[in-house]
């Protein structure tokens, strides 16, 4: 006698299976029910804290099919106790294991001084290779103009500058306007020095000082802190290992780097 099977659920209407993936630190997920996006910093009996880019920390049950990866269902489980492999590189990206740098492209990115480019290179580095973008530091933007003009952008060569202390009516966004070519972009932050980019709780200071004008901004700030004030390349060393991630830094500036990243390397 033919056995049939008791499920009489037309396969159309049964729950399609979706994949599990191991709660990893820095795995970037969003739990749709409350649009919370952010990445794993712990994954525990039962649940996962997320956190998102701004240092806002989420606790959710593991529940399957409870998160969106990249846009797709999964099923968040604990991860196996062995050594795990980092799938986030330090500026929040996917990262790609044994990649290749790319030749260095013709478009650049061009900072203000050299404590910018080193921030940059310590959070976006491993993509700027992967992109091929080289970053260049200016001393000043007092002759960006000119140097824009000199740098000849085009559709190939593209143009970025990132500049600091960028507000209306500022020195640096007289400046900035100054630039007309469609095949260069000027973004900037609000901090009067890239130092001020870092977050005080990294850097382990509850806010950054505010320095009297026509005080020199750097050596007001040691002051302050009670920090060496002949050696504000020291403070500068101390700021900068302070900095492990995205996370380390204000929304202002990682937005402006990332808005650059795209413009340069965006098809011709």
């Amino acid at each position: 006698m033919r056995q049939y099977s008791a499920d009489l659920t037309p396969p159309w209407k049964k729950p399609q299976s979706v994949p599990e993936v191991p709660a990893e630190p820095g795995l970037v997920v969003e739990e749709p029910g409350t649009g919370f996006c952010g990445a794993v910093i712990r994954c525990e009996a039962g649940t996962v804290t997320l956190e998102d880019r701004f240092g806002k920390h989420r606790v959710f049950p593991l529940e399957p099919r409870g998160f969106l990866l990249e846009g797709r269902v999964v099923t968040l489980v604990r991860p196996s106790s062995g050594p795990a492999r980092p799938t986030r590189t330090a500026s929040g990206s996917v990262a790609v294991p044994g990649a290749r740098a790319r030749v260095a492209r013709a478009g650049r990115i061009y900072v203000e001084g050299r404590h910018d480019a080193e921030l940059v290179e310590k959070v976006w580095g491993d993509d700027l290779r992967i992109e091929g973008v080289v970053v260049e530091y200016l001393e000043g933007v007092d002759d960006l103009p000119s140097i824009v003009e000199s740098f000849a952008p085009g559709p190939d060569a593209r143009l970025g500058v990132l500049v600091d202390h960028l507000v209306p009516g500022s020195k640096e966004w007289r400046i900035a306007q100054a630039v007309t070519s469609e095949h260069a972009l000027v973004v900037g932050h609000p901090y009067i020095d890239i130092w001020e980019a870092v977050k005080p709780a990294s850097v382990g200071i509850e806010a950054w000082p505010r320095v009297p004008r026509g005080v020199d901004w750097k050596t007001g700030v040691c002051r302050a802190l009670g920090w060496r004030v002949a050696h504000t390349g020291e403070a500068w060393r101390r700021i900068l290992d302070s900095v492990h991630s995205y996370k380390d830094l204000e929304p202002q500036l990682l937005g402006r780097v990332e808005e650059l990243i795209d413009f340069v390397t965006a098809p011709a």
